[in-house]
């Protein structure tokens, strides 16, 4: 297999970039730096770009149904609407902990991860803030709440805990995910599995923290494909364009060690493979 060819689709510095979004309404990705509270979108049919600074550090931000975004920020989520108010759907501020990785699933509730700063065990939770605002706390006990996605047919739910070096499935119906089990577990070595997506053969791409790669799992847990980046600490990946053919992996900077030149920029693999199209947030 060729190596797939790798762009800078937008040059930047983000401390930690992540949450890679298409936003099929407006063709454009939606992406956030968590720790520099900023939301940052890219169209790249004109090359166009925006940045918004966030009131806390936002983990993430997702289109929203009703227009706007909803945002997975350090005390809660909330809802920047279109008018540029900002709205509380979930408030539960915590010292030492914040938002990280969310996503819409196919219902179109939200299910948005914490962790402590401290990235202590247990520290963090999983919840689902459904369309009428009601949350459900789904895991209570997490560290670092990460990657989240869906099989095409909607039956299983895939979810990160970095610390724990697996990627887990849960069975999913009717908004609910039940029977959590390990379904891959990545070596030590290989970097810690951090944001994921799922593309339309219900394959499973993972972004490996400190492991300068990105991981394809096919439905069965197999390991098919490894694609070698420049960046030590790719955090997220996301499929995006008019076709969802282009593969957009955000960065994070690496301290401590030499930098990449592009650390912190928002990288795309253009015809790599063919994604979902992500639902709305319907709250």
């Amino acid at each position: 297999m060729t190596a797939p060819r790798i762009e800078v689709a937008v040059t930047a510095s983000a401390v930690l970039g992540e949450g890679p979004t298409w936003d099929h309404t407006t063709g454009r990705l939606i992406w956030v730096d968590i720790l520099g509270s900023h939301v940052h979108t890219y169209t790249p049919a004109s090359g166009a770009t925006t940045t918004f600074t966030t009131s806390q550090h936002v983990g993430a931000a997702k289109p929203r149904a009703g227009g706007g975004l909803v945002v997975n920020l350090r005390d809660g989520i909330g809802v920047h609407r279109p008018d540029g108010g900002f709205d509380w759907l979930h408030h539960q501020p915590v010292t030492g902990r914040r938002g990280n990785d969310a996503a819409v699933a196919p219902d179109g509730a939200l299910w948005a991860g914490t962790m402590r700063y401290d990235e202590a065990p247990g520290g963090g939770t999983l919840v689902r803030l459904a369309a009428d605002h009601t949350v459900t706390t789904c895991l209570d006990d997490v560290a670092v709440s990460n990657g989240i996605g869906w099989s095409p047919d909607g039956t299983r739910m895939y979810y990160v805990d970095s610390p724990t070096r697996r990627v887990d499935v849960f069975d999913f119906a009717d908004g609910h995910a039940r029977d959590r089990r390990p379904w891959v577990r990545i070596p030590e070595g290989s970097g810690w599995p951090d944001g994921l997506t799922v593309d339309a053969t219900g394959a499973v791409w993972v972004a490996l923290w400190d492991g300068a790669a990105l991981q394809r799992y096919t439905p069965d847990g197999t390991l098919d494909r490894v694609v070698e980046l420049p960046m030590a600490r790719p955090t997220a990946c996301a499929f995006g364009g008019d076709d969802l053919t282009d593969l957009y992996v955000t960065t994070a900077q690496r301290t401590g060690r030499e930098p990449h030149r592009f650390d912190g920029s928002l990288l795309v693999l253009p015809d790599i493979g063919t994604g979902l199209a992500q639902p709305l947030f319907t709250g």
